[in-house]
């Protein structure tokens, strides 16, 4: 297994600073490291639909100076017609890099076992950690992170991960408003929580959605129902009721919090229409922010090798 994977943001360590460091730069001259990777080839993999992770992703390293290789899911077949085993050793020989976009978190193990080449999570039903140094970029942006109070409202997916570790490592007081059959993962709350410790951060949870956002500095959400669960679309729309991030519940906010959701979003169901429009959203910050802390992503990771 390469050391240089990133299958969850915590895979960073000490480098986080330095990476969203080098993510604020370059978003400042967006060519400034056009030759970084000249002659290289970047592998992207997609078993799930996709738009800003494919086009930042392939953006990102165009302008790095490297080739882009995209695949999706059905040319490859992993686990079905090939091996993972043989698919991340022949990638491996390809391409320096291999950035995936799975539907389980288990196919991404599999290759980065086998892989001799870094493997980047674009997104797994478990994590997804390139949005979040995205997002913590964007909050940067705004004010200082240690200190952040950053409540979360919505269900405790990929993302709510994400968040949770990407905050305790940065010294954030995260508070998720979850119904309780929808909190994140155990295992990933007791690392949250172990890394909050160590950076002054603070983990919370409750089931009161406006509790959470009283006083925040950020107000963040996502859809109820990831990709791969439509079948329960009906059940979470029961169950997250009162959790729509309105602008009524943003009120309750400090006065220059700002509001943020990964996209794609779902108006009039997590969140109000005129929530993503509003003075103080910084949605599309966020999503062009993937292209910036993706740069410096795999700059860092390929740096190591």
């Amino acid at each position: 297994m390469n050391p240089g994977n990133f299958l969850m943001i915590s895979d960073l360590g000490e480098t986080l600073p330095k990476v969203l460091s080098d993510a604020a730069t370059l978003k400042l001259d967006r060519m400034q490291r056009r030759d970084a990777l000249l002659g290289q080839s970047i592998g992207i993999f997609f078993e799930h639909p996709s738009t800003r992770t494919r086009i930042a992703s392939e953006v990102a390293v165009a302008e790095l100076g490297a080739h882009p290789v995209t695949l999706r899911g059905e040319e490859v077949g992993i686990g079905k017609r090939e091996d993972p085993a043989d698919v991340a050793r022949v990638l491996s020989r390809y391409v320096t890099l291999v950035a995936m976009r799975v539907r389980s978190h288990e196919t991404l193990r599999s290759i980065a076992q086998y892989a001799t080449v870094p493997v980047v999570n674009l997104l797994s039903d478990r994590s997804h950690p390139c949005q979040a140094l995205a997002d913590l970029q964007t909050i940067a942006e705004h004010r200082s992170l240690p200190g952040t109070r950053l409540a979360y409202v919505g269900d405790g997916n990929n993302v709510a991960h994400s968040l949770l570790l990407g905050a305790a490592m940065t010294g954030m007081h995260i508070t998720i408003a979850v119904p309780d059959d929808f909190r994140p993962a155990p295992d990933i709350l007791q690392s949250a929580s172990r890394l909050a410790a160590e950076h002054d951060g603070e983990i919370a949870l409750t089931n009161d959605p406006r509790a959470a956002a009283d006083g925040a500095d950020v107000v963040y959400t996502d859809v109820w129902t990831s990709m791969g669960l439509e079948e329960e679309r009906q059940h979470r729309l029961s169950a997250f009721a009162g959790y729509e991030v309105t602008e009524e519940m943003f009120d309750l906010a400090d006065s220059k919090a700002i509001f943020m959701h990964c996209l794609p979003a779902h108006r009039g169901e997590e969140v109000a229409a005129e929530m993503l429009d509003h003075p103080r959203s910084v949605v599309f910050d966020q999503a062009e922010n993937r292209l910036h802390a993706f740069k410096a992503l795999i700059l860092a990771l390929l740096e190591k090798q």
